[in-house]
């Protein structure tokens, strides 16, 4: 592994170290900033004005509560339409450890920390105040992202006024600087070798955060790995977990808006789903993140090239395939497809789509950042070519190199700012709309986190392998 493995404390708070170089001087769009000091109250005023048939007290109730264990998360959205021309914001997934802030213009030019300090003060810092937290210190953990992870641990140290430490956390280290005593109390390797409690952390663990956390500790986590195998890093139970949700939901005129997802797919029955879909689908390795483990199938060669390949688990999802016109899948609601960016100079349309990031507080939900991204080449109105639907389609950043370490390609990034903004076409209730259902998105995936402890507050183990039946997943993690 090429990784700095070194356990260091947080430095002041710099922004050229935590924004990409394109936000540090951008300025926010007006109407992001509108849709960011609306609040609660007079977001669900025009939710239930323009959807009369949604019970307001149902809004009200999933807006202003507090959740029980995912606090921060960030819902990748699509923007899509029907055949009958009704847009709708489409959840994709509910990520438990997402990035947003390096993307995310100021709201307010003298607040240099911006979304970093929001979250740590209204999300993080009310955790301190737990009564069953052991003594030990602060502590971000993580696995990439170091642009943000760094900004987050400055913020921390700020607001908490003690020094906060960044600790390495990655999957195969055969030496870790982190580890858990049998009561559940994390403990770091101090730069002199000193072991050393924390009592409560943030953590931006993201590959398979599981084998080395267990899912349920005494340090707080902002968010605890029980969030992650209840949907918020495994697209399997996150399917399951909003299919429950809306059950509840039945009767409110609200529900988790998710293209027609089938789970438990063995390998060999892939094909058989996909062709119920009409050739269009998309397969996915549940338990992967950053783009990785999602195959667009349009063509029979993309389905057999995903068919000789080799995969660590045993199950996998198949989903509706939003693409054009011409060429989705056939759900059960019948075909979506792209709204897209507005068309550029030569009239092509991109696939983009719109990560929107929530913090809970004790009053409920706020939003955080906004960022989108686009596919790599323009839509077509013709299906793709074999093997060319992934870059029509896919807008991940992440890139995974030779040496295991992770950059972004930032040239595909659409900004919330007055310059990028415009060309999604997005208006005001879009913004709200995405914000509602990233909310419910949440509440289905803590919903689930309630299910999967039992009343001594240890994990389900049996009910998760019911929920879940991939032994390979199961065999992975930690024991509490």
């Amino acid at each position: 592994m090429n990784y700095d493995t070194t356990v260091r404390p947080a430095q002041p708070f710099a922004p050229e170290n935590h924004y990409y170089p394109k936000v540090v001087n951008a300025h926010i769009h007006p109407l992001v900033r509108s849709f960011l000091a609306l609040g609660n109250a007079r977001i669900i005023e025009r939710y239930v004005h323009l959807h009369p048939e949604v019970a307001r007290e149902a809004v009200e109730g999933a807006l202003t509560r507090p959740t029980r264990h995912f606090r921060w998360a960030g819902c990748d959205l699509l923007h899509a339409t029907t055949e009958q021309g009704q847009r709708r914001m489409v959840v994709v997934e509910t990520n438990s450890s997402p990035s947003g802030q390096k993307s995310m213009p100021r709201r307010d030019e003298d607040q240099e920390q911006a979304g970093y300090k929001e979250l740590i003060v209204q999300t993080f810092l009310p955790l301190l105040r737990r009564r069953a937290l052991p003594a030990g210190g602060l502590a971000v953990l993580f696995d990439k992202n170091e642009m943000e992870v760094t900004g987050y641990a400055s913020a921390m140290a700020e607001a908490a006024g003690e020094t906060v430490w960044l600790v390495p956390c990655f999957d195969g280290d055969p030496d870790p600087c982190s580890r858990f005593t049998p009561g559940g109390v994390l403990e770091i390797r101090s730069p002199d070798g000193e072991w050393l409690p924390i009592r409560a952390a943030f953590r931006y663990v993201t590959q398979r955060p599981w084998n080395r956390i267990p899912a349920i500790t005494r340090t707080a986590f902002l968010n605890p790995v029980l969030t992650c195998l209840a949907g918020g890093r495994n697209k399997m139970l996150a399917a399951k977990a909003y299919d429950l949700y809306n059950a509840d939901l039945r009767g409110t005129g609200l529900q988790v808006r998710t293209p027609e997802t089938i789970w438990d797919v063995s390998k060999n029955e892939v094909p058989l789903w996909v062709t119920r879909m009409g050739g269009c689908a998309v397969i996915k390795v549940p338990y992967s993140n950053a783009g990785q483990g999602v195959y667009t199938i349009t063509s029979p060669e993309e389905l057999e090239a995903f068919m000789e390949g080799e995969y660590r688990y045993d199950r996998f999802i198949v989903q509706a395939l939003i693409g054009n016109a011409g060429w989705s899948s056939r759900g059960r609601d019948g075909r979506l497809y792209h709204v897209g960016t507005v068309p550029d100079k030569e009239n092509r349309i991109h696939v983009a789509d719109l990560r929107l990031m929530v913090g809970v507080r004790p009053e409920g939900f706020y939003p955080v950042a906004i960022y989108a991204r686009r596919a790599h080449t323009p839509l077509s109105a013709e299906r793709p070519e074999p093997g060319q639907s992934w870059a029509q389609l896919g807008t991940n950043l992440s890139v995974k190199e030779d040496d295991g370490t992770w950059s972004s390609d930032t040239s595909r990034l659409l900004l919330a700012d007055s310059r990028e903004f415009n060309r999604l076409g997005l208006g005001l209730d879009e913004l709200i709309e995405g914000y509602v259902q990233t909310v419910l998105s949440v509440r289905a995936v803590d919903q689930m986190c309630v299910q999967l402890i039992n009343s001594k507050g240890r994990f389900r183990r049996r009910l998760f392998r019911s929920l879940n039946p991939d032994p390979a997943l199961c065999d992975e993690i930690m024991a509490d």
